[in-house]
């Protein structure tokens, strides 16, 4: 047998998991071609056939589903022995996170990180969409009251309650006694694909927005210029709750808790920059919500 090249081998690994070679190839930054020619030579170097390919996608052979389950935790004891003695005198790299909007407690968090392992670059992507971390090259994934899918797996870090929240004077004009006076009430919302939905204790609320917007800021807007009753994060709405400038609406019926999340790939060995985070993370996000 000839001599097996193990970057072929980390290929192969990367296209398994990422289910076709345009994603894996966009994952690492080569070219399809590139990518397709070294896993066509893997395949002629073992003498066997590891992918079925299909408009679908890469369909794993039975020798594919074979070499992916010794390969994948070898080339990752190899990857983190490596990055060990890369990283003997410090934590290292670049880390690429991504996030949603509006997350003000994580921003001194990861201002903390960085005054701990000066060495680190953090590469962030705000964003409301649902990333694919294997084809847009993530690290690590903040997410907030879903689930990770199929090849993730997380640890929930802490829980929280958005509010719904107006100014006193609206709610001299607009009285909220309970959850149903809400649907006839004058409220912004959160755009959502299908009616907006409150839920308020064990109550829930369908809705008639003045507006509808996937910005937190904008509805906060909205409460402060007495505009509309609206629906929050807790932590960006603290000082306005603080000084007096925004209420509470039922507070006795508390919206749903929200896990906050952070999630890596499944079955891939953490390289010691992401365990880092995930530790130190995993410590301060609670502090800071």
């Amino acid at each position: 047998m000839p001599r097996i090249d193990l970057n072929a081998i980390d290929l192969f690994v990367t296209s398994a998991r990422a289910g076709s070679l345009s994603k894996a190839a966009r994952s690492i930054g080569q070219p399809l071609p590139t990518v397709s020619r070294k896993i066509r030579q893997l395949e002629q170097d073992l003498g066997l056939r590891l992918f079925e390919r299909s408009q679908k996608g890469l369909v794993l052979t039975n020798a594919g589903t074979r070499l992916l389950s010794n390969a994948e935790p070898a080339i990752g004891m190899l990857s983190q022995s490596v990055q060990g003695i890369s990283d003997a005198a410090g934590i290292a790299g670049t880390l690429r996170l991504s996030i949603p909007p509006h997350m003000r407690p994580l921003w001194p968090v990861l201002s903390r990180f960085r005054d701990r392992h000066q060495a680190v670059h953090l590469d962030i992507l705000v964003t409301n969409r649902r990333v694919d971390m294997i084809e847009d090259g993530i690290d690590v994934v903040l997410r907030i009251g879903e689930g990770g899918g199929r090849n993730y797996v997380g640890r929930t870090l802490t829980r929280y309650r958005h509010k719904v929240l107006a100014t006193r004077d609206f709610l001299d004009i607009q009285r909220v006694n309970a959850p149903s006076d809400l649907e006839q009430a004058v409220t912004a919302c959160w755009q959502t694909d299908g009616p907006p939905v409150w839920v308020l204790g064990d109550t829930s609320v369908q809705l008639s927005p003045i507006v509808m917007t996937n910005d937190y800021e904008h509805l906060l807007q909205l409460a402060l210029d007495g505009q509309a009753i609206v629906e929050v994060p807790p932590f960006m709405a603290k000082n306005a709750l603080t000084n007096g400038r925004l209420v509470e609406v039922l507070p006795d019926k508390p919206m749903p808790l929200r896990d906050v999340r952070l999630l890596v790939i499944e079955k891939r060995e953490l390289a010691p920059l992401i365990r880092e985070f995930f530790d130190f993370a995993a410590k301060a996000i609670p502090e800071a919500f």
